[in-house]
């Protein structure tokens, strides 16, 4: 198992992760690192702990509105595929509209 120190709002963190894996850690803590960073700007330092909190409140947000946005595409993508009628539907539909309309011209 791997470990990978990571910097997050100038402290350092041990951090085990599976081999390989180091590198995509380091640019998750980055990012991380980044927001912590925009939240310190905006409401200036309040603690370590509350900081994480709400880096994770806003991460959480962000995937939540990603989640949501995903969900609408599938949504979307399966729509047409559901209503969609097939070329031997078409047929069938066809041919039971033909034969109604033999019958009326019959009568």
């Amino acid at each position: 198992m791997a470990q990978v120190t990571v910097t997050i709002n100038g402290r350092k963190y041990d951090i085990a992760c599976d081999d390989g894996q180091e590198a995509h850690l380091t640019r998750l803590s980055q990012y991380v690192d980044r927001r912590v960073d925009e939240l310190v700007a905006a409401v200036g330092q309040v603690g370590d702990a509350r900081l994480l909190v709400m880096t994770s409140l806003l991460v959480a947000d962000e995937l939540s509105e990603v989640y949501t946005e995903l969900d609408s595409l599938r949504n979307e993508k399966r729509a047409p595929a559901q209503s969609a009628l097939g070329a031997g539907d078409l047929e069938k539909m066809a041919t039971r509209i033909e034969s109604i309309a033999d019958k009326l011209e019959a009568s």
